[in-house]
């Protein structure tokens, strides 16, 4: 037997044993999670912004002259129209009455909204300072507010006699305002939550279904607006055009203060996180997170407009609203923790 002399070769299989090259590795996910960003934009639109003095006073001439130009425009027309043919310039004449009696209706519309937004807030800090202080006194002033204002609400009539009845026998202000909250403001609050719900709701469809460019910025906007004006008026604000954007800017500036409208806690985050939908589509996991941006919005809404504040165990969760607003939205159940 011959030996065979020298290094001997092993043949191996490269397509079986050779590692993997770098270019045949799997895609690292690196797409970001939902964030919500058609509420990150409405919020940073209804941001109050601090503005210069000087700004201020170029506005407000700029604005006096401008109206100062059509009133001098307005009235060369008519009289030049008078002067060359009095029938024509009679009738400019009228219609331009009838332009300046309908902007004075509508600036006391507004002034009146105003009005009522303002009895809101007094009726709140009366009470706030009535708990605080424990005032059965104050307490039992804020209350007769209260029937004063509901007082033509059918829906609230038996809570008016339930309360007026029972008033005289609670001898502490925090017991007279949870028998308030209870008669009173708890059917409110009940319709308050379903606005804010059906706002949640629209805003997560319309962010998940409609494929247009800002269309989510849009229909977030003009949803979250239509919300507040609604709680407004469940509480009985009745805010106009003016005061509902006013009272806009306060909820979403006092939200961005606080840091509540931001998708890294733990309720958005488990939303964005945690949904199903969120990992099948992108843009249902914005829905998701769209939709549960908004609910706490309008809970905040629900505390800047309620006449009184929650008390214990009150306050509406907003994990829970966002439950029932979303479950069975897109065929299943949203988690929301």
């Amino acid at each position: 037997m011959n030996e065979r002399k020298g290094p001997v070769l092993i043949e191996i299989d490269d397509a079986a044993e050779a590692p993997p090259a770098p270019a045949s590795a799997p895609p690292v996910d690196t797409e970001a999670p939902p964030e919500g960003r058609a509420m990150q934009v409405v919020a940073t639109l209804g941001r109050k912004r601090k503005g210069s003095g000087l700004a201020r006073w170029f506005w407000g001439a700029l604005t006096a002259l401008l109206g100062f130009v059509l009133s001098v425009a307005a009235w060369d027309f008519a009289t030049g129209l008078l002067a060359a043919n009095p029938i024509l310039g009679w009738t400019a004449t009228a219609l331009i009455g009838l332009v300046l009696v309908t902007l004075l209706l509508i600036a006391l519309r507004e002034l009146a909204a105003f009005s009522r937004l303002g009895r809101l807030d007094e009726i709140h800090r009366d009470a706030e300072a009535a708990l605080s202080s424990g005032d059965l006194r104050a307490a039992r002033a804020v209350t007769d507010k209260l029937g004063t204002l509901y007082r033509g609400r059918a829906e609230l009539r038996l809570g008016a006699k339930e309360m007026a009845r029972r008033r005289d026998e609670v001898f502490d202000a925090e017991s007279l305002f949870a028998l308030a909250e209870a008669r009173l403001l708890a059917p409110l609050d009940a319709m308050a939550s379903r606005e804010v719900e059906a706002a949640a709701r629209q805003v997560a469809t319309v962010t998940a279904i409609v494929p247009l460019a800002f269309a989510d910025v849009i229909a977030a906007l003009t949803s979250n607006l239509r919300m507040i004006r609604r709680i407004a008026e469940i509480y009985g604000g009745r805010a106009g055009t003016l005061g509902a954007w006013r009272l806009t800017r306060a909820v979403l500036t006092h939200l961005v203060a606080t840091g509540a409208v931001a998708v890294g806690d733990d309720l958005i985050g488990s939303v964005a996180g945690g949904s199903v939908l969120s990992r099948v589509s992108r843009r249902f996991g914005e829905g998701v997170v769209n939709g549960a941006l908004t609910a706490r919005v309008g809970v905040a809404a629900m505390e800047v407009c309620r006449p009184l504040p929650f008390g214990p165990k009150r306050r509406p969760s907003v994990t829970a609203l966002v439950r029932r607003a979303l479950t069975g939205l897109f065929g299943g159940k949203a988690e929301d923790g």
